[in-house]
């Protein structure tokens, strides 16, 4: 409240007066309701969305957007209220289709707009110093895909702990796209089916010997020497990884068929030539500069005539690391790129590609899966790790469902093979 020279004058709530300012940078009315920390509310239609700290606001005016409202939400100072009409998907599908229609991505604000705006966020005390960034965001220095950077990045998501990802992940811990032959498969047989592709794709038989790139928590390196005979190297640079797999290969009976390296793909030696070669969802991680060297440690790893597969994910238009939510919380550096010109990087690497196989939708049902789960365990996880890591992973989630189900991103195996041999492929196969 506030006095003139008549009396007191009673100034609209903190809701009404955000809902009047935003209008020019949205395009109109919310399109949701909203509550302010004062216990103001306005609109009436769309989800409720609270602002629970003058915070939130004063994140979204140092970082407009993605990543302004990620660090609010993951904070607990914006919260989606879910009910039976509206959950986390619902909303930010809602959202973007809100977005695309009133085109608010390319509008352009104006002097007057911007003024009042600042002048209202003076007025609501949210003007001053940036809010300290969330304890789980990323924080990686160092130049660029060095080792050492890259360390730090793989580290800050894969190594966040082996216990979190057994709650979230199948059996099996791949953390890549499954494959779903079947209606009604489960998460466990999808994976299960992926990792029989994957082998079969590569020719394994009994005594094989295979690399397996970036082997994550050993899915394809167990399977392979478990259910195809094959002598396997995996290699992570990430100490937590290697350390469960190495448990496992003792469990299962595995030792000396399987060994797990703790070591960078640019450190394979050169003199290794396998008969085949796997890298399931691990050339994102390299870069862009980076995937030249990537593609040829995997063409010169394998012996003539013997093949490679890269399981990875494509993306167009910006934002080649998954835009800046993803980029500050979940994978630091990621890069991805269309399919073809992922299909040239390897072409020029000197590998023969045969074959390219799409499986964008198969992402949508792997995540529905890891999102189950995550929900499932939800009380362990955030005894485990605290309320702010399962939001980012909520949010992270839901936000990759969505991406591979509107096509802004695909998955697709790339088989290829290095001249030089016979390499044994039919001129198609139906896999």
């Amino acid at each position: 409240m506030t006095t003139t020279g008549t009396g007191p004058v009673t100034l609209p709530g903190v809701a009404h007066r955000l809902a009047e300012v935003v209008r020019p940078f949205i395009g109109g009315d919310l399109p949701v309701r909203l509550r302010a920390w004062d216990g103001s509310e306005t609109g009436t239609v769309g989800p409720l969305v609270e602002l629970r700290s003058p915070d939130a606001l004063r994140r979204l005016l140092w970082h407009p957007g993605e990543l302004g409202a990620a660090q609010a939400y993951v904070t607990g100072e914006l919260e989606l209220h879910e009910d039976a009409e509206w959950d986390l998907d619902r909303a930010l599908t809602y959202a973007f289709a809100v977005g695309r229609e009133r085109g608010v991505a390319g509008a352009r604000r104006t002097p007057a707009a911007l003024v009042q705006a600042l002048r209202t966020a003076a007025g609501l005390g949210v003007v001053g110093r940036p809010p300290a960034a969330p304890a789980s965001q990323a924080r990686v220095r160092g130049r660029l895909h060095s080792a050492l950077r890259d360390r730090r990045a793989i580290s800050h998501h894969y190594d966040l702990s082996n216990e979190f990802y057994e709650l979230v992940l199948d059996p099996q811990m791949a953390y890549s796209c499954a494959y779903f032959t079947e209606p009604g498969m489960t998460l466990e047989q999808a994976q299960r089916a992926k990792l029989d592709l994957v082998c079969t794709k590569l020719g394994l038989t009994e005594g094989s010997r295979m690399l397996d790139v970036g082997c994550g928590w050993g899915s394809l390196s167990l399977h392979a020497a478990e259910h195809f005979g094959a002598q396997v190297t995996g290699v992570t640079i990430a100490a937590e990884q290697k350390r469960f797999i190495d448990a496992r290969i003792a469990e299962r009976g595995l030792t000396g068929r399987v060994e797990i390296r703790l070591q960078d793909y640019r450190e394979v030696p050169e003199r290794d030539h396998y008969d085949a070669v796997g890298s399931l969802e691990m050339g994102e991680h390299v870069g862009e500069g980076n995937y030249p060297t990537y593609a040829e440690v995997l063409r010169r790893a394998v012996r003539p005539g013997g093949r490679v597969l890269v399981q990875q994910m494509s993306r167009t238009g910006r934002h080649p690391g998954g835009g800046p939510f993803i980029e500050s919380f979940i994978a630091p550096d990621m890069h991805m790129r269309p399919v073809g010109d992922t299909v040239a990087h390897l072409e020029r690497a000197g590998l023969e590609v045969r074959d390219v196989h799409a499986l964008r939708e198969h992402y949508v049902a792997t995540v529905a899966g890891w999102t189950q789960n995550l929900e499932r365990h939800r009380d362990r996880l955030v005894e485990l790790l605290g309320e702010e890591v399962f939001r980012v992973w909520r949010l992270y989630l839901v936000g990759g469902s969505m991406a591979f189900r509107d096509g802004r991103m695909g998955v697709d195996q790339v088989l290829c093979v290095r001249p030089g041999a016979d390499h044994g492929l039919p001129a198609r196969r139906d896999w």
